[in-house]
């Protein structure tokens, strides 16, 4: 028995790519947020451009914790439904031209708690989430942020989700 000849690698970057374009852009919030993703395989890191109307205490200045608060969740959901669509998008299950228009449901928060541990600068931030757990209906996350430096954090976060169905 012959083995199929595996997809050229530029084929499979193009659908991790578009999926990862289509989750981002799927959601208007993320883009007012002005949160973008940087993917490296299967692992994302999650960068919020500085803005101006991120800012909460102008005197210091320092990020609005709301903001904080959702960039970590923001990370933490799209970290989550890339994990959940990994398999789909590796074996070419997914249509990445067509996701926009079929867009898998987001997992739904249950509980997020956030630390905030040092006040955040007006500069761009990064945030990366590592899944604890993550099965057919619940989600388990841990998320960090920094900004200049990865080992001193600003910001910290446990978010427990509601994982949507799988599609028949």
């Amino acid at each position: 028995m012959a083995r199929s000849r595996p997809e050229p690698v530029q084929v499979v970057k193009q659908r991790r790519d578009a999926t990862l374009r289509a989750l981002v852009e799927g959601v208007p919030y993320i883009r007012f947020m002005g949160i973008s993703f940087d993917r490296r395989g299967d692992e994302l890191t999650g960068v919020m451009a500085f803005d101006d109307k991120l800012i909460g205490n102008p005197l210091l200045p320092a990020l609005h914790g709301g903001a904080t608060a959702a960039f970590l969740e923001v990370t933490a959901v799209i970290t989550l439904s890339w994990a959940y669509l990994w398999e789909d998008i590796e074996s070419g299950e997914i249509d990445a031209d067509h996701l926009a228009d079929n867009l898998p449901r987001l997992p739904k928060t249950v509980d997020f708690t956030v630390d905030y541990l040092r006040s955040g600068l007006p500069r761009d931030a990064y945030a990366r989430a590592r899944i604890n757990r993550s099965g057919r209906r619940y989600g388990s996350v841990h998320v960090e942020a920094w900004q200049d430096n990865r080992d001193k954090l600003f910001a910290q976060a446990t978010g427990h989700f509601v994982m949507p169905p799988r599609e028949p």
